[in-house]
């Protein structure tokens, strides 16, 4: 029987962004951009990148395009989308210390 939810089916989206905050108006928009990403359900991981978790591809595929949706006229996004597995992989430092990965938060899906 299949799993739905093993570490190869579940997602993280990872977006990275480098936006000009020179003006105001650019200040506005890149603080606006990241408001819009926060209400979407991403969280900070670092100062410009913010990550979501994912319970499927296709889940993961909405909200790459709510992203998509939203991007500013200037400045350079990424998006990426990684398996449980993978972001499990990941290690993380606090200085020269080894942390663990945050887990998962827990999210229930409504059909």
């Amino acid at each position: 029987m299949y799993n739905r939810l093993n570490a190869y089916r579940i997602m993280w989206v990872l977006v990275f962004f480098d936006l000009p905050t020179e003006t105001a108006k650019e200040r506005k928009v890149a603080a606006l951009f990241r408001k819009k990403i926060l209400k979407d359900g991403f969280q900070m991981f670092q100062f410009s990148i913010y990550m979501r978790h994912c319970a499927s591809r296709e889940n993961a595929e909405v909200h790459i395009k709510r992203v998509k949706l939203i991007l500013p006229e200037l400045g350079h996004v990424g998006i990426m989308c990684i398996t449980d597995k993978q972001f499990g992989m990941m290690e993380i430092f606090h200085g020269q210390k080894l942390t663990s990965t945050a887990p998962p938060v827990q999210q229930l899906e409504m059909f």
